[in-house]
C-alpha cells in the first residue's frame, strides 16, 4: 500500500526536498495558517458566487476533464491580494522552486493559480501528469520542468473528492499503469497542502458527499516555458504595480535573463526589463 507522509508548515524544507525526491509527493499539514485560510475564503466566497460550472471552456475536452460540478476561479492574483501576498509568496514554494526548477533554467514563473470548487456528484478525473501540457520529447534534463499543489480551502476527504497521488510514479516508465492499491487519497485538514512534482501520476476523486470540496491548484513552471494561463492578461496592471517586486516576476511581468548560461534574453520591453519599467511609472 502506498502512503503520502504528512509534514508540520514548520519542518525544515531538506525535509521536504527528500520527501519530493523520493515519493514525489508531500502534504505539509498547517501550510495556511487559519487567519489566512479565513481571510482567503471571505475573498473569494463572493466571486465564485458568481461562477456557473458551466461557464464557458476553452474546449470539449478540457470541459470534459474539469466535470460539469466544477465552479472555477481564474486569474486569482487578478482579485485577491491574500494570494498574492500569502500564497503565490509562499516561503515553502519558493524554496520548492529554487531547489527543483532554478538547477534547469534562470528563473521560473507561476503556470496556474486557480479555486476548483468541485460540487456533489462531481466524477474522477483520470490519471494523468501535470506536465504533459508541454511535449514529451523535452524530457532528459527537463523532466522536472514543473511542480504544483493541491491547498485544502474546505475539507478534504476521500468521499468529498480529495486529490488522489500515485507516489512514486515521477520513477516510472511512462508506459506503466497504476494498480488500485498504488493511488492515495490526499486528505488533509483546511489549510494544509499537497505538493508534488508535475511528473507525479494524480487525479481529482469523486465527490459522493452533499458537500462541495474546494481547493486551490497553484503550479509553477521552467521561465521559459509558456504558461497555462496567461497571467499577464488576467492581472489588472492598477494592481501589478502595487505588488512586490517578486510577485511581479511570478506573474511574467519581468524578463527572462538566461544570457549567463547561454540562452535568450525573453520578454524585454524596449530592450528594457518591463519591471523597471512599471517602477519608474513608465508603462
Amino acid at each position: 500500500m502506498s502512503n503520502l507522509k504528512h509534514l508540520p508548515a514548520t519542518t525544515s524544507v531538506n525535509d521536504v526536498f527528500v520527501e519530493m525526491e523520493e515519493n514525489g509527493a508531500v502534504i505539509i499539514d498547517g501550510f495556511l495558517s487559519t487567519e489566512v485560510l479565513d481571510r482567503f475564503n471571505n475573498e473569494i466566497d463572493p466571486l465564485l458566487e458568481t461562477k456557473s460550472p458551466t461557464d464557458a471552456c476553452v474546449n470539449e475536452m478540457v470541459a470534459l476533464f474539469h466535470g460539469d460540478k466544477t465552479r472555477h476561479l481564474t486569474g486569482v492574483a487578478g482579485v485577491s491580494d491574500t494570494f498574492v501576498n500569502d500564497i503565490l509568496l509562499h516561503s515553502i514554494y519558493k524554496a520548492v522552486g529554487d531547489h527543483f526548477l532554478l538547477p534547469h533554467c534562470a528563473s521560473y514563473l507561476l503556470n496556474l493559480g486557480h479555486v476548483l470548487d468541485r460540487g456533489p456528484g462531481s466524477g474522477g478525473q483520470i490519471l494523468h501528469r501535470d506536465h504533459d501540457v508541454w511535449p514529451r520529447r523535452m524530457g532528459g534534463a527537463y523532466q522536472q520542468r514543473m511542480f504544483a499543489s493541491l491547498i485544502a480551502l474546505s475539507e478534504y476527504t476521500a468521499e468529498m473528492g480529495a486529490t488522489r497521488l500515485v507516489p512514486g510514479s515521477h520513477k516510472w516508465p511512462l508506459d506503466r499503469e497504476a494498480k488500485p492499491e498504488e493511488v492515495v487519497a490526499a486528505e488533509m485538514e483546511p489549510g494544509s497542502a499537497v505538493l508534488y512534482l508535475g511528473s507525479v501520476l494524480h487525479a481529482a476523486g469523486s465527490n459522493t458527499t452533499n458537500r462541495r470540496r474546494r481547493g486551490m491548484h497553484t503550479s509553477f513552471c521552467l521561465g521559459f516555458l509558456r504558461t497555462e494561463e496567461n497571467n499577464i492578461l488576467s492581472t489588472p496592471m492598477e494592481r501589478v504595480r502595487k505588488m512586490p517586486r517578486r510577485a511581479q516576476e511570478l506573474l511574467g511581468f519581468g524578463v527572462y535573463d538566461g544570457m549567463e548560461f547561454g540562452e535568450g534574453f525573453l520578454g524585454a520591453l524596449d530592450n528594457r526589463n518591463p519591471l523597471d519599467l512599471i517602477a519608474a511609472g513608465d508603462v
